[in-house]
């Protein structure tokens, strides 16, 4: 636990601090932590045995909701519109959910798969409301009621994501460690068990699925205004085989996992596309089958204490 907690506290303190250094860097940090959050999300159904492939249906969502708040409501704070993006997201997966927690294995993760690349199509094929491949522009809103320059927004939307990601990080730990959060691991070893003392199997994932949902959901929300963009790329299913590479490489073991395997990501990413032209997918295809080898658990088992043999 304390080399979580120190884990959890250099990398908030880290993300903070790095822009002093290299302000460039802020973009690629609040899209690390938008990406850690909904790694964070991911790895809710990770610990059910579950795995979604369609889980940047839920950023789409959230992005686009944004996206549209912003172009039909007058000065609405971003504040709200992460909130906004959060509630779309939680609504969506409240609604899928209610059939996809039905599969198990393979076939809820393709089911996941086929509802995202759904929404894809629909987002490129109705242009005059969606604009199609070329996406929506979000203009900047004010934050706190305060209308900000790049500098200073991009800033307070840092500061604000790594606020968010302390706080959700120590709920989704809270939740596991909870009746539900254990249930929810039942789900894994014995679901005929769990059946028979009397807890809903549907019911326990569908919760673990709605909040998967959330997050995701406010992750596209912080993307959406962190990039002043929204396209229909944002659902396509390369976002979710990243969102699900960040969540394996960070491990589930620790919701400070889902931050780790998000800023690795994202500067592998960062600086192989840029000494590696055309090559970076290759890198991080290199980095997960190390990982593979090297911490089958992901980088959060690493930090769990080891246990001498009896």
């Amino acid at each position: 636990m304390r080399k979580s907690m120190l884990a959890v506290l250099l990398l908030a303190a880290a993300t903070l601090l790095l822009p002093l250094v290299a302000p460039w860097m802020k973009t690629p940090l609040i899209l690390g932590t938008a990406f850690g959050i909904a790694a964070l999300g991911i790895s809710i159904l990770i610990v059910s045995g579950q795995i979604s492939f369609g889980h940047a249906l839920y950023v789409c969502a959230g992005g686009y909701a944004v996206a549209f708040a912003t172009r039909h409501l007058a000065q609405v704070d971003s504040a709200l519109l992460l909130v906004l993006g959060a509630v779309v997201g939680g609504l969506a997966g409240a609604v899928i959910g209610s059939f996809v927690v039905r599969y198990r294995g393979i076939f809820f993760g393709m089911l996941n798969l086929a509802l995202s690349m759904v929404l894809y199509a629909a987002l490129v094929k109705f242009f005059a409301l969606t604009g199609g491949s070329d996406g929506l522009r979000v203009e900047r809103p004010p934050f706190f009621g305060i209308a900000m320059e790049r500098g200073a927004y991009e800033t307070t939307l840092l500061v604000s994501g790594v606020v968010l990601a302390l706080l959700l990080g120590w709920l989704v730990q809270r939740y596991l460690e909870s009746p539900a959060g254990q249930a929810l691991r039942a789900l894994k070893t014995n679901e005929t068990r769990l059946e028979y003392v009397g807890i809903s199997a549907y019911r326990t994932l569908w919760v673990g699925y709605l909040i998967s949902a959330t997050l995701c959901g406010l992750s596209g929300a912080i993307f959406a205004v962190a990039q002043g963009l929204v396209t229909p790329e944002m659902g396509y299913w390369v976002r979710s085989g990243e969102i699900v590479f960040v969540a394996i490489l960070g491990g589930v073991s620790h919701p400070v996992g889902a931050f780790i395997g998000a800023a690795i990501f994202e500067f592998v990413k960062l600086f192989a596309a840029a000494y590696l032209t055309g090559a970076w997918q290759m890198v991080l295809g290199f980095v997960l089958i190390a990982m593979v080898f090297l911490a089958p658990r992901g980088l959060s088992a690493l930090l769990e204490a080891r246990r001498r043999p009896a």
